[in-house]
């Protein structure tokens, strides 16, 4: 039998309630009757009375139905939540808080971002800010020219490649240990206790959550601060145009570098936290390095010798030296399986690593193959030809070729399966599906995107048959473009922004998504860019004016617990 005091109310009031109802004769009647009883005495109350009656009995009639689960269910109840739902949980009530703040809920939504916790190294993280200098080297030798038939008004910013006797004695690499510059922090870092009492601190992912959706929100918003780390002329740099760089983190440290190839011969590893150049390797590539790869341990480097160089950066020393190619080497990408390098010589090749054994010579290109990018299982390389295509890693089979994916040459790719995205000599960006065939394109409904077609959005490519989705919408915030004004040199993709840096000496950010341009990163280059790079914290782009320029989203905020 349920009684009075079940329903929440205490042993006073359930007496003063049975005297009343005793002296009304309630006790003998039904439920149905005592709420007729009551409603009837409500209905001779003034509206004022009743106000005054509903503001006492609202808590009666609140039950807090979560509160009273047991934590395994409700927070079974709040892990279908996503994270704007749950910062709203916890502003109900101290259980409700509880419950949202719990960290195997927060832990599960960085989990589905591959958002990973990092023990941050005992040291602050920054960079200095040096001053540039415009180059006057206006040559770009990582460029092949564009197929002839194409265009005859077709100015040819790619030069010839120099013919050079490979010697295969020069396997060697020279390390020098520059001085280092003055310490400048890169973004605010944690209190640390001394190297003897650095205690790591406990993993807090709603913490690293959002730490992530606020750099997010910084790069949509383009809210940066910028530096340099070299110009023209400043000590221990580059002495020449840098054609290519790659963001690195040391597994064994969870030190980030940065490694920089140069017409000067050489690739350079910049120490982000100092600005400083830590390693200089050369000796092997006589002419530029066009090209670089840095994963697990291992550096490759491309140049327009025609050589293909590995190196082994914990052992100082050069794995080997390859020297098949007929013309300069434009791309080389590898990973824990094969080596995939392209070149002005029309052709793609392969090796099995890292014993690099080699495997196949891709040759269907009708013009210089400007770039190659990987997955497990496929290659897909792009030319001056206007097409791109796609390749079984493991056979060598050609699956699909997209002809005329640009109006002109294309320039570069990122591959992230199933996503491929190019920049082209027509200015534009495109983003493809490979399994569906749907994608986006920076251009305008009434540019030609390709050989004499121009597509509506939602049209269907006559030529490769792709689906593309204009971003054509101008833009509303002042003074911005919406596609770039010259070639897009480099481009780079993640799972929610794509960058692009062009001979229009700009930077872009759009929206992976979309293609919507979220950032217009103007300013920092006197020159043409030829390659750009980007984590979740910052994008770094180099060019002919010899400058490294970092656009740094993580001002002010500690991100050394950030996984890059």
């Amino acid at each position: 039998m349920i009684t009075l005091a079940d329903e929440g109310f205490t042993d006073d009031e359930v007496a003063s309630m049975r005297t009343a109802a005793s002296v009304h004769g309630i006790g003998v009647r039904s439920v149905r009757e005592r709420e007729e009883f009551v409603y009837g005495l409500l209905t001779s109350l003034p509206r004022s009375s009743l106000a005054a009656i509903q503001r006492r009995i609202a808590p009666l009639l609140q039950l807090d139905v979560v509160g009273l689960l047991p934590d395994e269910v409700a927070l079974h109840v709040f892990s279908y939540l996503p994270y704007q739902a749950l910062l709203t949980c916890a502003l109900v009530s101290r259980r409700w808080r509880t419950l949202a703040d719990d960290q195997s809920l927060w832990k599960k939504l960085c989990m589905e971002r591959n958002w990973q916790w990092r023990v941050p190294p005992n040291r602050p993280h920054g960079y200095n800010a040096l001053d540039f200098s415009l180059s006057t080297d206006s040559d770009d030798e990582g460029m092949g020219d564009e197929e002839e038939a194409e265009d005859p008004h077709f100015e040819d910013s790619g030069h010839a490649s120099l013919s050079v006797a490979i010697d295969s004695t020069q396997n060697t690499m020279a390390l020098h240990s520059p001085p280092r510059y003055p310490r400048v922090r890169h973004s605010a870092p944690p209190t640390l206790a001394s190297p003897m009492q650095f205690i790591p601190p406990k993993a807090d992912f709603k913490l690293l959550h959002q730490t992530h959706i606020r750099l997010h929100n910084r790069m949509t918003s383009g809210s940066y601060s910028f530096s340099s780390l070299q110009t023209r002329g400043a000590p221990n740099g580059h002495t020449n145009t840098i054609y290519c760089l790659q963001l690195y983190t040391y597994p064994e440290t969870g030190v980030q570098v940065l490694f920089t190839g140069s017409k000067d011969h050489t690739i350079r590893e910049w120490d982000l936290a100092t600005g400083s150049v830590v390693r200089v390797i050369d000796g092997v590539h006589s002419s530029s390095i066009l090209s670089i790869c840095v994963h697990n341990g291992f550096l490759a480097s491309g140049g327009s010798d025609r050589k293909v160089a590995i190196w082994d950066l914990t052992k100082n020393a050069v794995v080997r030296v390859i020297c098949d190619h007929h013309d300069s080497v434009l791309c080389v990408r590898f990973d824990d399986r094969r080596l995939v390098s392209c070149s002005k010589d029309k052709t793609v090749r392969t090796y099995l690593f890292p014993d690099l054994t080699p495997q196949f010579i891709l040759g269907d290109h009708r013009a210089a193959v400007n770039a190659v990018s990987i997955s497990p299982t496929h290659i897909v390389s792009a030319s001056g030809d206007r097409s791109m295509r796609l390749w079984d890693a493991e056979t060598g089979a050609l699956l699909r070729t997209f002809e005329n994916h640009h109006g002109r040459g294309i320039a570069s790719i990122d591959f992230k399966p199933p996503f491929v995205l190019s920049g082209s000599s027509d200015k534009h960006l495109r983003l493809l599906d490979i399994y569906t065939a749907e994608g986006w394109s920076t251009s305008h409904e009434s540019d030609k995107v390709t050989a004499g077609v121009a597509l509506a959005r939602g049209a269907v490519c006559e030529t490769c048959g792709s689906r593309i989705f204009s971003t054509g919408e101008p833009s509303r915030l002042p003074g911005r473009q919406r596609a770039h004004e010259d070639l897009v040199r480099s481009v780079a993709l993640s799972a929610d922004f794509v960058v692009s840096g062009s001979y229009d000496f700009t930077v872009k950010v759009w929206d992976r998504k979309t293609g919507t341009l979220v950032a217009d990163l103007a300013g920092g280059h006197t020159g043409r860019i030829f390659c750009v790079g980007f984590d979740c914290t910052k994008i770094v782009s180099c060019g002919e004016d010899q400058r490294i320029c970092i656009w740094d989203f993580s001002h002010g905020i500690n991100t050394s617990f950030i996984n890059l």
